[in-house]
């Protein structure tokens, strides 16, 4: 129940002796020359050159002038999903183009502005996610993101590869084109600009089936093939014991759950006259455990996803919270209204409701197959029609987030979306 740059354009200093600063970089290995490039650092979220081993070896000469239009291209567009065209060196870019500079200068230039962008595009901007509360694995490996800058150059098709890296669903599509309607309504746009960048970082497939948990909406959905299949309401953490950002699979469903109370609940009192079990453990330390039954904190129902955070979700004998408008008020997992019904539909409803007509005794039915549980925190969200909602921001998130964002680009937009 607890939870737990400095950018420059590079030229080339002819020297009589050794190679040639141009000769150089061609010769760097692909992250390298963007940590050259971008004056000691690769692009945000990227690993050091040395423990890149799938990164291409060499680009000498990759980049034409047509290539690097098709870059800056892009990263002007880079506007319309909240993001600062400044920081993919698009003053330098454009300059070498209209210079018709080509060579290893222009090679590095590219490089490093595309590797960064492709990597914001894939994974978002912001790198210290969990500085956020969020602990989903990066959609993309930048290993991957190197790979396929190379093999977009040799084919010719860089920009339609840039822009695959987005989102490709109909909340990520609705977002932007608030965001462009929402011109001179700045904390609109500073909202979905924070939600945009969430979906960036986003798995791009989130299987065929799977329950979604939005946070500051209040709700669980049950997405089956694209279509909602079933929601519920629900109450999750409170802002002193937020529900963590995961990717969870409920692999199991538990008819009359007892409770093993985390310590931090024990150490605030929790535990007080509510008919517990007190038990010391082989370190010494003490354990408190409620048994199955209707008092149980639990109630009837637990679904287990193991995960190093103790979430799951499940039952309450206290129904009358989810009447309330606010619902944080969890220790941070997260309770479900009808929950036998959610059980029921993942598990079959094969012996359930036998095993919960004996409320003393504690059954537990493993899933036939694991169903992935995304927990995500979305101020914003976009209704089947596209009509997109501004909803709270009880953990008071999207202020953080924007701060590391950095300062959004506010110049001419020029379309919703693509």
């Amino acid at each position: 129940m607890s939870r737990n740059d400095t950018r420059s354009d590079p030229a080339a200093r002819p020297r009589r002796r050794g190679p040639g600063l141009g000769r150089l970089l061609t010769a760097l290995p692909l992250l390298a020359v963007a940590c050259f490039t971008f004056g000691g650092s690769a692009p945000a979220g990227m690993p050091s050159p040395e423990s890149v081993a799938a990164a291409p070896d060499r680009m000498p000469g990759r980049w034409s002038l047509g290539s690097a239009r098709d870059l800056l291209a892009v990263i002007e567009d880079s506007a319309e999903e909240g993001l600062n065209p400044s920081d993919y060196n698009a003053d330098a870019l454009r300059a070498a183009i209209e210079a018709s500079r080509k060579g290893p200068a222009l090679d590095a230039l590219a490089t490093a502005s595309a590797l960064r962008i492709a990597h914001d595009y894939a994974n978002g901007r912001i790198d210290d996610k969990a500085a956020l509360d969020w602990h989903i694995a990066p959609p993309a490996d930048p290993n991957r993101i190197a790979a396929g800058l190379a093999e977009a150059l040799d084919r010719d098709r860089l920009g339609p590869w840039l822009r695959g890296l987005l989102p490709d669903n109909d909340q990520y599509r609705a977002l932007r084109a608030a965001y462009a309607d929402a011109r001179g309504d700045e904390a609109l746009r500073g909202r979905l600009r924070a939600n945009l960048e969430r979906w960036r970082w986003m798995p791009r497939d989130l299987g065929d089936r799977y329950i979604y948990v939005n946070i500051p909406g209040y709700r669980l959905s049950v997405i089956n093939n694209g279509i909602e299949e079933a929601s519920y309401n629900v109450v999750v953490g409170a802002p002193r014991t937020p529900t963590p950002q995961l990717e969870l699979y409920a692999q199991s469903i538990v008819a009359n759950p007892g409770w093993t109370v985390p310590h931090s609940i024990v150490k605030a009192g929790g535990t007080r006259g509510k008919g517990f079990r007190w038990i010391r453990n082989p370190d010494g330390s003490v354990s408190a455990w409620q048994a199955p039954g209707p008092t149980n904190a639990l109630g009837r129902i637990k679904i287990d996803m193991p995960n190093p955070h103790a979430i799951y979700l499940h039952d309450t004998p206290n129904r009358a919270v989810f009447a309330r408008e606010n619902r944080a008020l969890s220790h941070g997992c997260i309770r479900v209204e009808n929950i036998e019904e959610l059980a029921a539909m993942l598990q079959g409803g094969d012996g359930l409701d036998a095993a919960l007509a004996d409320p003393g005794k504690t059954k537990v039915f493993q899933l036939e197959r694991s169903v992935p549980v995304y927990l995500v925190y979305f101020t914003a969200q976009a209704d089947p029609d596209g009509t997109v909602r501004p909803l709270g921001d009880p953990y008071g998130r999207d202020k953080a987030l924007l701060a590391k964002l950095g300062a959004a680009m506010e110049g001419k937009l020029q379309v919703a979306g693509r």
